[in-house]
């Protein structure tokens, strides 16, 4: 697999475990306090469907425009647009968190990837992941590969040529990263690239509600400009919520490039692009990227 030698996507922290481990046992530090803006939990984690206050410009749960999101992603993730290509990548990266897997750097250190081998499992019970789950779960919460060693890299790439396992990963995606970014975003009355921001986000950080989690960053933003939603300017409060993400990158070494938001999501926005609309021109550790229709 191709990669930057400046990316810093892969190493990412997850800084919020998605099991619900405290971030804290991982050596992360909590953000000052802020005001108390409200902050609506999003739709799958609240079990109800959230409407959008009224209609903003694009929706990122297009089928089209949810592609384009995967390949915005991916070109940070990977430094390639054929995110489809990603469901057999593993490695450890070394950045605390074990293993991480798949077309979102799923990890054997934060549950994600725990809850997806569970999931295939329980609908394809002979798979060769299945033997590893007591491993996983022993796993789960450090960076040990103990049990996993030495097969669960291979196995993992016989896993990624079956297509349950491909739908077992975008669905599990969907189900922790992307719907929820989706829905609150929609809740804030933010129209595409708007969820893209939050689904980036949300990939990187993690969707707890803690400094640097995605909840952190949207409480930071919502302390500094008001959303659609409250009547205020999308393209300010977004601003505002890139300024807190940038922030929140800047205090992880594995963050500290904040391209994929300054040379791509800052870019969109500069150019009164809130529906996401192609053609897209973008670039990430100064790698040019280029989406025309």
């Amino acid at each position: 697999m191709s990669t930057s030698s400046h990316q810093p996507s892969r190493r990412a922290l997850r800084l919020l475990l998605v099991t619900g481990v405290a971030a804290s046992a991982l050596g992360t530090t909590a953000l000052p306090a802020l005001s108390a803006a409200p902050v609506p939990p999003p739709a799958a984690q609240a079990g109800l469907p959230i409407a959008a206050p009224f209609a903003a410009e694009g929706d990122l749960a297009d089928p089209h425009t949810k592609d384009i999101a995967m390949q915005l992603v991916s070109s940070a993730e990977n430094s390639s647009l054929d995110w489809r290509a990603q469901f057999g990548y593993i490695e450890d990266i070394g950045d605390g968190r074990g293993y991480t897997a798949g077309i979102i750097g799923f990890c054997s250190g934060t549950g994600d990837m725990l809850e997806l081998v569970e999931a295939y499992t329980q609908s394809k019970p002979d798979n060769p992941l299945a033997g590893y789950l007591p491993a996983l779960r022993e796993v789960n919460g450090t960076d040990s590969h103990e049990g996993l060693d030495p097969g669960f890299t291979d196995a993992w790439a016989r896993a990624a040529e079956d297509p349950d396992f491909q739908q077992a990963q975008e669905s599990e995606r969907d189900r922790v990263y992307f719907n929820p970014a989706v829905d609150q975003a929609k809740a804030d009355g933010l129209g595409a690239l708007g969820q893209f921001v939050y689904y980036d986000a949300i990939v990187m950080h993690g969707p707890g509600q803690d400094w640097p989690s995605f909840g952190g960053i949207r409480r930071a933003a919502l302390d500094r400009a008001a959303p659609p939603s409250e009547g205020g300017d999308e393209t300010a409060y977004l601003s505002a919520f890139l300024d807190a993400r940038v922030e929140a990158m800047r205090e992880e070494e594995a963050h500290s490039d904040t391209s994929r938001v300054d040379t791509a999501q800052r870019r969109f926005l500069d150019e009164g692009n809130l529906a996401l609309r192609p053609p897209l021109h973008w670039a990430v550790y100064g790698t040019p990227f280029s989406i025309e229709e």
